[in-house]
């Protein structure tokens, strides 16, 4: 027997959700631009056009509205990996995941958050999703250092967790703001320098 159809959300549901990406979709933009400090819950409100009591039936506070836009990143993060050849060496497989998140930080699609606001980091910290997305990736990306490692790719005396924060790290490098403010180079160089930088600095010499 054939099991029931899920119900179909009804229209109020699906304008609800809507709504809710637009929110999304504005606080990744903001958090990018200006970071979380300088992001106002109104500004986000005004960005979508709507009311800030009506983004509060979404979002609690602007901790709850960043850590959404946090999960959605690393879920994304997560999807982009799942696109990667199996047959990438882990240096490569690193390299893309890293040239990915450059590219979308350039974009303005790449949220960067304090690391010294404890409300903030107390509302991640007790986010079991975020906790749990945080850690798939996070073992995803150690696996392939590991691999690297075993391999000779990269370097076996740099401890995994100086690799995986110097990973992290590049990625919200306020270097990124001063080249592409400069206009000395372009979005392309900027990329592939900093990969070259980071990864000259890994990899094993042969």
């Amino acid at each position: 027997m054939n099991a029931p159809a899920a119900a179909r959300p009804s229209f109020k549901q699906r304008q609800f959700e809507a709504r809710e990406d637009a929110i999304l979709d504005a606080a990744h933009l903001l958090l990018a631009t200006k970071g979380y400090d300088q992001t106002t819950v109104d500004e986000v409100a005004a960005e979508v056009g709507i009311a800030k009591a009506s983004l509060y039936k979404h979002f609690p506070s602007k901790e709850a509205l960043a850590t959404a836009a946090m999960k959605r990143t690393i879920q994304r993060a997560l999807a982009f990996i799942d696109t990667l050849s199996p047959t990438l060496a882990a240096d490569e497989a690193l390299r893309a995941v890293l040239e990915w998140a450059l590219r979308l930080r350039l974009a303005g699609g790449l949220p960067t958050l304090p690391s010294s606001n404890s409300a903030l980091v107390t509302a991640l910290t007790q986010d079991e999703a975020y906790v749990a997305l945080v850690s798939e990736l996070t073992g995803r990306l150690g696996l392939w250092m590991q691999f690297g490692k075993a391999l000779g790719k990269l370097r076996s005396d740099l401890p995994d967790e100086v690799i995986l924060l110097s990973f992290y790290a590049r990625t919200c490098d306020p270097t990124i703001d001063f080249l592409k403010k400069s206009g000395s180079l372009d979005d392309e160089a900027i990329v592939q320098s900093l990969l070259t930088v980071f990864f000259d600095g890994i990899r094993r010499n042969a």
